[in-house]
């Protein structure tokens, strides 16, 4: 595990590969729609198809990371999971939202679609597809909290946001609602509905946080009954989602919230398996490496440029 990580340390972005227990290799996947090539990329749209084609029993998404579209990839990093032999059993794509807010604006992380092979539903993926890529660039961030968006009808999806991450709106037991929640889900709704296959004839009930008329934008496949939307443990979250969705219709939540140090915490101890901690934080470590340790060991030599800095001898015969 240690070479592919070093070898990521000088890239401009993530792509990180991992080993997920004896059988399954995770590959983390930032912007490549920046950097991979079109054979890549193509590659790429194909393996997510792939899970697409074993998860929906009919119908075609075409919003986002299944558009086709490099743009689209840009903003978008990828959580592929593989078998060791390459066949792909689950992704989670997440997008990166720049939202308008003052004084300056704010990146938001939109937690986006996930998709896993029937087949593989009880190998516990769960901890690699929702927090795993979040986790690591909070700490590629230097710790400073990060903002998250979720947006679904599922009530299990629900209450794993509502566990895992801090300050999240809506949720069954939540106390307050910020101005910057609204603010947030005002300039979301305005102008990135697009990220989350939402439609522009989709409404948005800003006291509940509940987007209604919500699949009629390229997501219209995902659209789930009562019935057919994976439960919760908990109960709470399942009467929070039967109480204020509806599924006739095809409404979603909008649930936003933050990454920080009290949800790396959960995180690790509540979500990562116990077997696979220490392999997550030397991962991080190596995140943190390129972020933190390589700046200043450029820095310390004067001898080779580094940015704007210019070798010593350079700057002597000027």
């Amino acid at each position: 595990m240690i070479a592919p990580l070093l070898a990521t340390l000088r890239r401009a972005h993530m792509d990180l590969t991992l080993r997920q227990g004896r059988d399954q290799v995770v590959r983390i996947m930032e912007r490549p729609g920046r950097w991979m090539s079109d054979q890549q990329l193509q590659s790429l749209s194909d393996d997510l198809r792939t899970i697409a084609s074993k998860t929906l029993d009919e119908g075609a998404l075409t919003y986002g990371v299944f558009a086709g579209d490099r743009d689209r990839m840009r903003d978008t990093i990828v959580t592929l999971v593989c078998t060791r032999d390459g066949t792909p059993i689950a992704f989670n794509a997440l997008a990166v939202m720049e939202v308008d807010m003052q004084p300056e604006p704010v990146d938001v992380l939109h937690l986006g679609l996930v998709m896993v092979d029937p087949d593989a539903r009880s190998g516990g993926l769960s901890w690699v597809l929702y927090g795993l890529t979040c986790f690591l660039l909070f700490v590629r961030n230097q710790f400073r909290p990060l903002w998250i968006s979720n947006v679904t009808q599922v009530p299990a999806v629900v209450g794993m946001v509502s566990q895992m991450f801090s300050d999240i709106w809506p949720k069954p037991d939540a106390d307050r609602r910020t101005l910057t929640h609204v603010l947030l889900a005002r300039r979301i709704m305005a102008h990135h509905r697009h990220v989350f296959g939402v439609g522009d004839d989709a409404g948005f009930d800003e006291d509940r946080f509940v987007i209604t008329n919500a699949y009629t934008g390229g997501s219209n496949d995902l659209k789930k009954t009562w019935e057919a939307a994976p439960k919760h443990r908990d109960a709470a979250f399942n009467e929070f989602c039967e109480g204020q969705l509806d599924y006739d219709r095809g409404d979603d939540v909008l649930q936003l919230g933050h990454m920080d140090l009290p949800a790396i915490r959960r995180y690790l101890t509540r979500e990562v398996p116990k077997t696979a901690v220490i392999g997550v934080l030397g991962t991080a470590a190596y995140v943190a490496m390129r972020r933190l340790v390589l700046p200043v060991l450029y820095w310390s030599d004067s001898t080779r440029t580094f940015s704007i800095l210019r070798p010593a001898k350079e700057t002597r015969d000027v």
